[in-house]
């Protein structure tokens, strides 16, 4: 069983290439994931092939090099449709990225609100589903509201997310609600579809943050129930500068265009337009169609990581992972964890945030560089999450699916060597 685990994961890792390099020297361990993953060869392939023989502008023109972009492209949009579980292809918009499709949602959709009205986030959220609800607020004079953690609320030091208190925040004023999938500081699974639950109750819609959770979850936007999802494709495996929106059918229909120009309309006169159905409506000007086309061979991947013997395999060794990392965590009292499941509920995923008492993160960073681990040191985007745990910075390392046990266990050693080089 050892040895076709082994094999496995020698298997995945050989389709990776960036994984098999090294950085100044050193045997490369990239271990900062939830910020971008490597891509595997088939993507590589695909890209560099869609350069030379599938490089012309979607839908528009009349000749076979634009049909067979057309053509990609499509097929990815149908590729998510599939992955995701979302009833037509007329609910997948392409965007350039999970900032964008969260920022489309809080424009258009929210220039319905006014004075008094509420937008509810979370204690855990990224800045990209905090800052545009922000300014959604500041255009129309309503105001954003926050369900704390239990650090904010000095109920303990998870970071858990107090959701017992959505009763009484889920008031007649709140117009919609966003919610995080996975934290990308404590990585822990939010129960969105309780939440979903609670909020449709009372007629509230809900956007999700899936930045996070499509890589570490199988997501189910009609068993979710979610009124949209927002993901990015560079983060499972796909190309940069490629976003995914789902939304349900009623309420893109209803939402205003986010972006005037190209292929987004119907008919143009100088004094009216028209505007094309979706998902057209919201995808205006030429896309990054060769990116948003590689999503097909992404997720392709991430279906071969997830599905079968080799899925089980992979979340048998990520398991490892999340135990060997809390324990090597928790053991080392000059350690402090922000994030952790026990106690919660919740399932934590591979992704751990944290500092060493007296060591600032960033000298810990450059020090893990050299010796050939790449992690992310910083706020992570999530500032006052981070604040609230008492910090400036931090320490991430997080893992994908084709990480393994022996790079945790490199990764401590590392750690500790550094520790000991700065204190």
């Amino acid at each position: 069983m050892e040895d076709n685990r082994s094999k496995i994961l020698s298997e995945v890792r050989g389709m990776v290439p960036a994984l098999s390099g090294k950085m100044n020297g050193e045997n490369l361990v990239y271990l900062d994931n939830a910020a971008t993953t490597q891509k595997p060869i088939q993507v590589l392939d695909f890209l560099c092939d869609a350069m030379v023989h599938s490089n012309a502008n979607v839908h528009r023109s009349m000749y076979e090099l634009s049909d067979k972009s057309t053509t990609l492209y499509e097929e990815a949009r149908e590729k998510v449709r599939v992955f995701i579980n979302a009833p037509g292809r007329e609910n997948i918009i392409f965007t350039s990225g999970t900032t964008t499709s969260i920022n489309l949602v809080a424009d258009t959709f929210c220039r319905c609100l006014g004075p008094g009205d509420e937008i509810l986030i979370e204690g855990d959220s990224h800045h990209s589903n905090i800052v545009p609800w922000q300014l959604a607020a500041e255009r129309n004079g309503a105001v954003v509201r926050v369900i704390p953690t239990d650090v904010m609320l000095g109920r303990g030091r998870s970071g858990r997310v107090a959701f017992e208190m959505l009763d009484q925040m889920l008031s007649n004023r709140v117009k919609i609600l966003a919610l995080t999938h996975i934290s990308n500081i404590t990585g822990l699974v939010n129960p969105v579809g309780e939440i979903i639950a609670k909020a449709h109750a009372k007629g509230i819609p809900v956007l999700v943050d899936g930045a996070q959770g499509i890589v570490h979850e199988k997501v189910d936007v009609q068993a979710m129930d979610c009124d949209f999802y927002a993901f990015s494709a560079h983060k499972i495996y796909g190309a940069t500068g490629v976003g995914i929106l789902y939304g349900k059918t009623e309420l893109l229909e209803k939402m205003p265009p986010y972006m005037g120009g190209g292929d987004m309309v119907e008919t143009v006169t100088y004094g009216k337009t028209t505007y094309a159905p979706l998902p057209l409506k919201f995808e205006a000007g030429t896309p990054n169609f060769i990116g948003a086309a590689s999503l097909k061979p992404a997720l392709e991947f991430a279906e071969y990581l997830r599905d079968g013997e080799v899925g089980r395999a992979l979340k048998e060794e990520e398991g490892r992972i999340v135990s060997f990392m809390t324990e090597a965590l928790a053991s080392d009292p000059d350690v402090e964890v922000y994030g952790t499941a026990s106690g919660t509920g919740l399932k934590k995923t591979p992704i751990f945030t944290f500092n060493i008492k007296g060591v600032n993160a960033g000298d810990l960073a450059q020090l893990l560089d050299k010796m050939g681990v790449a992690v992310r040191s910083g706020l992570m985007c999530a500032e006052p999450l981070i604040n609230s745990f008492g910090a400036n910075s931090a320490l991430r390392a997080s893992f994908a699916p084709y990480n393994t046990l022996e790079e945790a266990q490199v990764f401590i050693k590392c750690l500790q060597r550094a520790k000991n080089m700065l204190l």
